[in-house]
C-alpha cells in the first residue's frame, strides 16, 4: 500500500471497527464528541500534511499515533453533559425566517372550545408548552419531529399535554393542535434553524401525558436521545423513525391491539414490556443485533412470546434499521 493511502486506510478500519463494537454492545460510542472534539481532525489533517512528503518509518509511525491517540478519544472520551462547538461559547446560526413571527404566537391563554387548527400554544419566552384536556378527547395523536434534543416522558398531567424545554432560543419549538375526524392532533416539532445547536444542556424537552386517552405517537428525528416511560399510559400506537440515535421505550399493558413500529438508521433501541404481555416481533434489520429475551423464534423473522396466539390483547413489535442494535426485553 502507497503511504498516501495509509492514514486514509486506517481510517475507514477504525470507524468500521468502532461502529461494529458498539453495534454488539461493546463500546459505548459518545456521538457528540464530534462536536465537541472537532479540533481533533485539524491536528490530523494537519500532520499528514506536514510530513507528506516525508517518506522515513519515523514520519508514518507519528502520523499514525496521531490519528490513534485522536480517534481514541472520540471513540473513548467522555467529557460531560455540555457539548460547545466553539470554545467558550453555545454556537449556532440560524437562516430561520420565523423569528418575526413570534409576536403573532399565542401565548396558551385559549381557554374557548372551538378547534382551529394550527394554533400555537407556546408561553414565549419560559418554554413551556400546554394544551387543555377535555373529557370528550378519547384518542389523541402526538407528533414530535426535529433532531439535536434530548425527549423524555413519563410523567403523568391534568392537562391533555405538558412540555417543559430547555434552550437558547425562545423560538426553537412550536406547537400546535388540530382534529383530524374524531382524534385529536398535537405537533411538537422543532423549527428549521439551518444550523448547528449542540448544547445538550440546552436541548431538551420534557413531556407530560394525560393518561384517559387512547395515544398514538408519532416520532420522527435525526440525531437525538429518545427515553420514554409509557408505562402508565394506553398506547395504541407508536412510530419511532430516527438516525444516528438513542431509543429507550417502556410499554404497558397493551391494549387490544398495540402497534409500535421502529425504523432506524445507526442507533441503539432499548424496548420494554410486561412480562405477562403477549408480543410478536418481526424484523426488517439488516446487519443489526437483536436481543429478544422471552421470545420463542417462529420463522427467520418473527418472534413471539409463549401463548400470543390465544391472548385477548396483543402487541406487535415491527422493528427495521441498518447497523443498529434491538433489544426487548420483559419486566
Amino acid at each position: 500500500m502507497k503511504n498516501n493511502k495509509l492514514i486514509p486506510g486506517i481510517v475507514l478500519v477504525l470507524i468500521g471497527a468502532a461502529i461494529l463494537l458498539a453495534n454488539y454492545g461493546y463500546l459505548h460510542f459518545h456521538w457528540w464528541n464530534i462536536f465537541r472534539l472537532w479540533p481533533i481532525f485539524l491536528v490530523i489533517g494537519g500532520v499528514n500534511l506536514v510530513f507528506a512528503h516525508n517518506k522515513s518509518p519515523w514520519a508514518s509511525v507519528i502520523k499514525i499515533a496521531v490519528l490513534v491517540v485522536g480517534l481514541g478519544l472520540l471513540f473513548f472520551g467522555n467529557f460531560g453533559e455540555r457539548y460547545d462547538f466553539w470554545p467558550g461559547s453555545h454556537f449556532s446560526w440560524s437562516n430561520d425566517n420565523d423569528n418575526n413571527d413570534n409576536n403573532n404566537m399565542n401565548d396558551g391563554d385559549d381557554n374557548d372550545d372551538d378547534d382551529n387548527n394550527n394554533k400555537d400554544v407556546k408561553i414565549v419566552g419560559n418554554g413551556t408548552f400546554n394544551e387543555p384536556y377535555k373529557a370528550d378527547i378519547k384518542v389523541a395523536r402526538l407528533n414530535i419531529s426535529g433532531g439535536g434534543t434530548t425527549y423524555n416522558l413519563s410523567d403523568t398531567t391534568n392537562q391533555l399535554f405538558s412540555a417543559t424545554t430547555k434552550d437558547n432560543n425562545t423560538d426553537r419549538y412550536n406547537f400546535s393542535h388540530s382534529m383530524d375526524d374524531s382524534v385529536y392532533v398535537l405537533d411538537f416539532k422543532m423549527r428549521n434553524h439551518h444550523g448547528f445547536n449542540f448544547d445538550s444542556d440546552k436541548n431538551r424537552a420534557d413531556f407530560r401525558l394525560n393518561p384517559n386517552p387512547e395515544w398514538e405517537i408519532n416520532v420522527e428525528t435525526g440525531a437525538t436521545s429518545l427515553d420514554f416511560d409509557l408505562s402508565r399510559f394506553k398506547v395504541k400506537e407508536l412510530k419511532i423513525s430516527g438516525g444516528a440515535a438513542s431509543f429507550k421505550v417502556k410499554l404497558g399493558a397493551p391494549l387490544l391491539m398495540t402497534d409500535v413500529d421502529v425504523e432506524t438508521g445507526v442507533s441503539g433501541v432499548d424496548i420494554s414490556i410486561p412480562q405477562n404481555a403477549a408480543c410478536s416481533i418481526e424484523t426488517d434489520s439488516g446487519l443489526s443485533d437483536n436481543h429478544f429475551e422471552g421470545f420463542n423464534k417462529t420463522d427467520d423473522n418473527n418472534y413471539e412470546t409463549p401463548g400470543y396466539a390465544a391472548a385477548k390483547n396483543k402487541m406487535h413489535i415491527h422493528i427495521s434499521g441498518g447497523l443498529s442494535g434491538f433489544n426487548v426485553k420483559r419486566y
